[in-house]
Parts: structure tokens; sequence; C-alpha cells
């Protein structure tokens, strides 16, 4: 690491640390305001509040948990796209997860709690409130897709543009929409498909585990054959040295059996001129920063393991919390905890994937950036979706979830479901068009957001269904 990096890293860590202790100050003052008064002026604001400091906890969480899974990737050398999709994803995934089941046994949990004295909820009361937390849950976890989708490019467009002027836009490989964002649409059909049905049953969460299994095995053939070919470019260039024409060593290895394309061979020859670049890299992940990059824990398979389940963990109290904010916001604002799950849980969980975005992005992983908000958003449906849903219906004896309220679908189910499609289409687009994210293409993608806060903004008013 040089010497200007340190420093740029050293004053982005105290600026952090400055911020996270205002917003702490701010949640203090408004919780002590909500305590003297208590239901007054500022329980709303204690809300707000205890949202940005669980997301100020869950971003620190997941840092080092980021980290220790990349520290994993480079072992078993993963390619950036690869882990992006899967470990940077997970880690940054894991709050809308915990979210989504804290929906729903909170919501169950307070049904199924009476009084002395008073009568048992019945079954038919029980199955209500599970499929009114399950619903939380769905928003959540599309309010989430639609942020990583459409925010987290842009964030890093925005970040590029000014941090990388010889290079200021963000470059997507062809198998990052050809891979990732087509396999995200195609899981967003397939939720959308059970989503138009009038409930949800336990076989459909097991459906969207498989599925899931299906693009992780995927994934695991993208990463055999990246190893193989660079395997086949470094003994290629060992031969014959470093100075070819790409187009003859690709003519050259192919003649020994291997495809490969010319952003490959050039990071081969990258990597082979100058080999200090894959240690500088390892060096990066030798140690997982904890407390805003001021401590750091050496990183070997026992810590690696000890860092993810104490992550994980952690990240599980400050989701409990989170949820109980949303829903307390909910009751304040007097409307469906639907429409604030949509947003509020849902940009609060997205936090640590905006910074892990932003991070390989400056290390010049575009790709990986790029396929961490795809990879987020395919493990958001086929497992922050499946498993609440799986634990929605054994807290109710595998009942059905149902999907309507009063005979008619849960409010704001049928426009999110139009929504959901109609900016994935929009935003491939937008990526496919050059390969490349720009600061105008960042702006008009930050547009589309602001209509799905509309969206979210006249359905709590009953404006919009």
């Amino acid at each position: 690491m040089t010497e200007e990096s340190g420093s740029n890293s050293e004053g982005s860590s105290r600026f952090s640390l400055i911020v996270s202790a205002l917003i702490a100050a701010v949640f203090m003052l408004m919780w002590w305001l909500d305590r003297s008064s208590p239901g007054g002026m500022w329980a709303l604001a204690y809300t707000v509040s205890q949202v940005a400091l669980v997301s100020v906890v869950i971003w620190q969480v997941c840092d080092p948990f980021a980290d220790a899974a990349q520290w994993v990737g480079q072992k078993f050398r993963l390619p950036g796209s690869v882990r992006g999709a899967t470990l940077d994803a997970i880690a940054s995934s894991m709050p809308e997860l915990f979210s989504g089941i804290f929906f729903v046994v909170i919501a169950i949990s307070a049904a199924k709690d009476v009084a002395p004295g008073e009568v048992a909820a019945s079954s038919a009361a029980i199955i209500k409130a599970g499929a009114e937390g399950f619903g939380s849950t769905i928003a959540t976890c599309a309010g989430s897709a639609v942020y990583n989708m459409i925010l987290i490019p842009a964030f890093c467009a925005f970040v590029i543009s000014f941090a990388r002027p010889e290079r200021p836009t963000i470059d997507v490989d062809d198998e990052v929409i050809s891979r990732d964002g087509l396999w995200f649409l195609c899981c967003e059909v397939l939720l959308i498909m059970f989503l138009y049905q009038n409930e949800m049953m336990w076989w459909m969460g097991v459906a969207l585990l498989a599925v899931y299994v299906v693009y992780i095995g995927q994934l695991y053939f993208d990463a055999k054959q990246y190893r193989l070919k660079m395997d086949a470019l470094n003994a290629y260039m060992s031969q014959h040295g470093i100075d070819g024409q790409v187009r003859d060593v690709i003519v050259g290895v192919r003649e020994q059996g291997v495809r490969v394309n010319a952003n490959l061979v050039m990071k081969a020859q990258e990597e082979f001129r100058d080999p200090s670049l894959a240690s500088e890299e390892e060096e990066k992940t030798e140690s997982a920063g904890v407390f805003f990059g001021y401590f750091h824990v050496p990183l070997t398979g026992l810590t690696t393991c000890l860092v993810l389940l104490s992550a994980t963990l952690v990240a599980a109290v400050a989701c409990y919390f989170l949820v109980e904010a949303t829903i307390r916001t909910a009751e304040i604002l007097e409307v469906p905890a639907f429409f604030v799950a949509v947003i509020l849980a849902a940009a609060a969980s997205s936090v640590p994937d905006t910074f892990l975005a932003i991070a390989a992005a400056r290390r010049g992983d575009d790709s990986g950036a790029v396929s961490n908000a795809f990879g987020s958003n395919i493990f958001d449906i086929c497992i922050c979706v499946a498993i609440p849903l799986l634990v929605n219906s054994w807290m109710t004896g595998w009942e059905p979830v149902s999907l309507l309220q009063d005979g008619k679908p849960i409010a704001g189910l049928v426009g999110l479901r139009i929504l959901l499609v109609a900016l994935t289409v929009v935003n491939l687009g937008i990526m496919w068009h050059n390969r490349q994210i720009t600061r105008t293409k960042a702006y008009v993608m930050c547009g589309l957001y602001l209509v799905f806060v509309a969206y979210a903004v006249l359905g709590s008013l009953g404006i919009l269904f």
C-alpha cells in the first residue's frame, strides 16, 4: 500500500468515525427526548435515528465479514466477478436475511403472546399475522434489490468519475450482464410468478433455494474455467514471453484447447509483468479491519471462521432492532409496514453492499462491484425470501402464506410486481449500452430510484395499489 493510499484510507476512516459518532449522539438525544415525552413529536425522529445507527452497526459488522470472505476467495483463486456474486454478496446480504426472519417471527410471536385472562389467538389470526410479517419481508428484499440494482452502480460511477480521472467510467464485463444480470432477471420473474398467486406455499421456498444451488453450480464451473485459463496463460507466457500481441496469445492458447478473451490476456500479462500486484492484493486481505479500520485481526483459517461467526451474530442482533424500528415507524405514520420496509429497512440493510461495491471499484475491480450488486439481489430473492417463507410455514403448521388482505392483494404488492420487472429491464439496458456506466448514466439511474421512492410514498398514502 502506498503512502498516499494509506493517508487517504486513514482520512476516510476518520471521517466515517466522526459521522458515525454524530449519528450516535443524535440517537441518544432522540432517545432521551422520546422517553421524556412518550408518543410525542420526537417519536418519529427517534425511530429514524435508530435506523441510521443500526445502519452504521451493520456496516461495521459486514466490513470484517467481507475481509474474511475475500481472504477465502483468494485462497480458492476465485475471479472478481465470481467472488463479488457469492462471498461479497452473502456478506452484504446478511441484513436482509435476518430482517426477513425477524419480520415473520416478531409478527407471529406478537399474535401468540396474550396477556393473562385474554383468549388465545386463533390459528387464523396467527396465520394472518405471519402473512403481514412476510409481506414486510418481501418489501425489504424487493426494496433492497432495487437499491442494489440501481443506486449501487450509480454511486460507484459517481465515486470513480472523480477518484479515477484516467478511466472515469465503470466498465462492465459482458459476463456480468449476460450471467448475473440475466440470472437476476430469471429469479425475479420466478418470484413474481409466485407473487401473482393468492398464497405462497412452503414448496415455493424450496424451489427458490434449488434455483440458488444451480446458480452457485454455474459460478463454481466459471471459477474452475477461470483458473484453467489463467494457468494456461501463465504457462504460455513463461514459454513465449509477455511482449507478444494479444491476438497472438489468444491464438497460441487456443491451440492448447483453451479459449480466452482479450481482457483476460491483458490481465494475465499485467500480473505476469508485475507480480507485486498480486501480492499487494493479498496484503489487503491478510487481516480483517475492525472499528473503521483502526484495529486489525490477522486472518488464518481459525480467525477467519471466528470473524465470520461473530459478525453474523452481531448482524442478527442489529437486524432485530432494525425490524422493531421499522414496525414502530409504520405505526407512528399510520401506514402499512410494507411501504416503510420497502424504503427504510431496504436502504438500511443495503449499506454494506454500497461500501463493498465502492471499495471494489476503487481497487479497479469494476466487474466485482457490479456483480456484487446482482449477486446480492439473487441471494435476496432465492435465500432471503425463501428462508423466512419456510420459517413462517413452520411456525403456522405449514399453512400457506396468504398474499391477500380482506380479499385483495397486500397493499403495494401489485405495483411492486410491475415496477420490479420494468426497472430491471431498463437498468440492464443502461448497463448494456457500451458496457459502461458513466456519470450521466448514474444521474439517470438515480432518477429511476426516485420513481421507485415516489411509488412507495404514494402507495403509503393510499393513492396507488
